[in-house]
């Protein structure tokens, strides 16, 4: 069963003493929930833009695009019940408790959601007062500035079978949450206006000074030195436009609405976050949100103590410039998908063929090279375009045949790359790749994969290219640290596979065996359709004397691979001591030379 991991605004609900509802009227009070469904509580989540995932008995768990219209849904609900509830004595009462977490989440190919995020949304709803709702600190910190609310802060509570204890909120319903007047940045009033900015021709970002939830100044000077070290993170992403720092400080200190941002500096995506400190240790959480619909991408938390705080800086820095650039890419690729076809420009056909290429198979390669081609096309200088077509021509070369001329494009689009002296790290990775597997060429590929890493090293694509570079070339220290900081920084990256695939080389070269295996066998699970990675796994197991448990790797390896053949890595870049103790394995089970 297929599933996807994104972030959601969860909200579950319960009715309060339902078991001794139904025990003394169990017809009626079903027929009531009924009606409740049918003209209150369905009608409200559909405004909400709701979608109610599973009912649960008396429950329900419902999915929203947002915190603040799941609050929003929440809040007219308890309303309306309060209402209908009026004149009835306590024992006849229909009450809902309601629990809102915004978090990771599982989405199952039949719709349904698992994980952490359904987890505390469940726990929060247990602890609610009847007619009551509970937010975590994640989806409080959605709404605080957006809706008027009343609030009781209960402190950090140790739900039932979540293993850290979580900050919670309560509302106080009965108060209608409304949105604030939003206030243009710099105004004095509401009655003055700003003009809207228009969207750059690229992707653009606003990264919003970070909220001291402390109360205490000196996390002020911590908060703000972050975000101005992640605006100069993101400004190494150079397919993006990011907003200056003295402009997104001026929405410091102020309540502010990501969609009334997102206008006001012409930005597509706002970053945003706070931080907490408690004792000797700080929380930051962060947060990236598309300005205009509100829909959260990603969201996140960091905890660390405080006794070298530029360090913990650093280190916060680093992990949000490393995971924003993906995931703004995969937002990217979807807003492509949605364009008309004849809308599409350079960067639009770009997107629509990187997908294409994350199997890493000739078949799918060849629909993401037409879309490179057209992109060429169009913008005949644009390196991403000629890095990605090169690596096509890679695995037409590899695993498609070994036509001469498919190295020979390969190697020329490569070169393209590295001349143009592009500083876009990703492009440069790419390229470094396809000269080092089609053209032999070792210096000249680890001096643009550094290159690539100098320009911007929080690049998980570069980190994941440049591990592959480095544990071919031979070079298995740098292999593995590249490998380890690209899983830290994108662990859930289409490319998470080349990772594993450098540090099963790299112990291939310490001959520790079963750690290969191991290794090797993660990446085959990262990315099952990509046939090269079941040779290297069945190698593995035969260099580690378990040959039987090979058998079935090899079956797999044809499957996808029928053509397969040992010379491939001879021909490609991979130094002799990689590729003959690879082989060596791969001749013990019989593989085609």
């Amino acid at each position: 069963m297929s599933e996807v991991r994104k972030i959601a605004a969860i909200l579950v609900s319960d009715v309060v003493g339902y078991s001794r509802l139904a025990g003394a009227d169990e017809e009626r009070i079903l027929a009531r929930l009924r009606a409740l469904r049918s003209d209150l509580i369905d009608p409200t989540i559909a405004v909400y833009h709701g979608r109610v995932v599973k009912r649960t008995g008396d429950g329900s768990l419902v999915e929203f695009r947002s915190v603040v219209d799941a609050v929003r849904c929440a809040i007219e609900v308890q309303n309306s019940m309060i209402e209908r509830n009026a004149g009835l004595p306590a024992e006849r009462r229909i009450e809902f408790r309601v629990g809102i977490h915004l978090g990771d989440v599982v989405e199952e190919s039949d719709g349904d959601l698992m994980g952490d995020g359904v987890n505390i949304a469940a726990r929060l709803q247990t602890i609610c007062d009847p007619g009551g709702i509970c937010l975590s600190e994640q989806a409080y910190w959605q709404v605080k500035a957006r809706l008027d609310l009343a609030i009781n802060d209960r402190g950090d509570v140790q739900l039932k079978n979540i293993i850290e204890p979580v900050h919670v909120y309560s509302l106080l319903v009965g108060i209608s949450a409304q949105a604030k007047p939003a206030t243009p940045a710099g105004s004095t009033g509401p009655e003055k206006t700003s003009p809207w900015l228009a969207l750059p021709d690229k992707p653009s970002i606003a990264v919003l000074p970070f909220q001291n939830m402390s109360g205490d100044p000196e996390q002020e000077y911590f908060a703000d030195g972050m975000v101005e070290d992640i605006i100069t993170g993101l400004s190494r992403i150079k397919w993006l436009f990011v907003i200056a720092r003295n402009s997104s400080f001026v929405y410091k200190g102020k309540a502010v609405d990501v969609r009334q941002v997102g206008r006001e500096l012409g930005v597509r995506y706002v970053l945003e976050g706070g931080v907490r400190k408690a004792g000797n240790r700080l929380r930051i959480t962060a947060q990236l949100v598309e300005a205009e619909t509100g829909t959260h991408l990603w969201a996140d938390r960091y905890d660390g103590a405080l006794e070298d705080i530029f360090d913990l800086q650093d280190q916060i820095t680093e992990k949000v410039v490393g995971v924003v650039e993906p995931s703004l890419q995969r937002s990217e690729i979807e807003r492509a998908r949605q364009k008309r076809p004849e809308n599409l420009d350079a960067y639009d056909l770009y997107l629509r063929a990187v997908p294409h290429m994350a199997t890493v198979m000739p078949a799918d390669a060849k629909i993401a090279a037409r879309f490179l081609q057209d992109a060429l096309s169009l913008d005949p200088n644009y390196a991403a375009a000629h890095a990605r077509l090169a690596w096509c021509h890679e695995i037409f070369f590899v695993r498609g045949g070994f036509n001469e001329a498919d190295r020979v494009a390969g190697i020329g689009h490569a070169r393209s790359v590295i001349a143009s002296g592009t500083d876009d790290a990703s492009a440069l990775a790419i390229a470094a790749f396809t000269i080092f597997m089609l053209g032999k060429e070792q210096e000249a590929a680890l001096i643009a994969v550094e290159r690539a890493l100098s320009l911007n090293s929080s690049c998980a694509t570069a980190l994941y290219f440049g591990s592959l570079i480095y544990a071919f070339a031979g070079q298995d220290a740098k292999a593995t640290s590249n490998a380890e900081r690209a899983l830290r920084l994108s662990p859930f990256d289409p490319m998470a596979f080349a990772a594993h695939l450098a540090l099963g080389a790299a112990a291939v070269q310490q001959k520790r065996y079963d750690e290969a295996v191991s290794h090797c066998a993660r990446a085959a699970q990262a990315n099952p359709l990509f046939s090269t990675l079941y040779f290297f796994q069945a190698a593995s197991l035969a260099l580690a004397g378990r040959q039987e448990e090979a058998r079935p790797v090899v079956q797999r390896l044809l499957e996808l691979e029928p053509g397969f053949r040992l010379r491939v890595f001879f021909d490609v870049g991979m130094v002799p001591a990689i590729a003959d103790r690879f082989a060596d394995g791969a001749r013990m089970l019989g593989l085609p030379e």
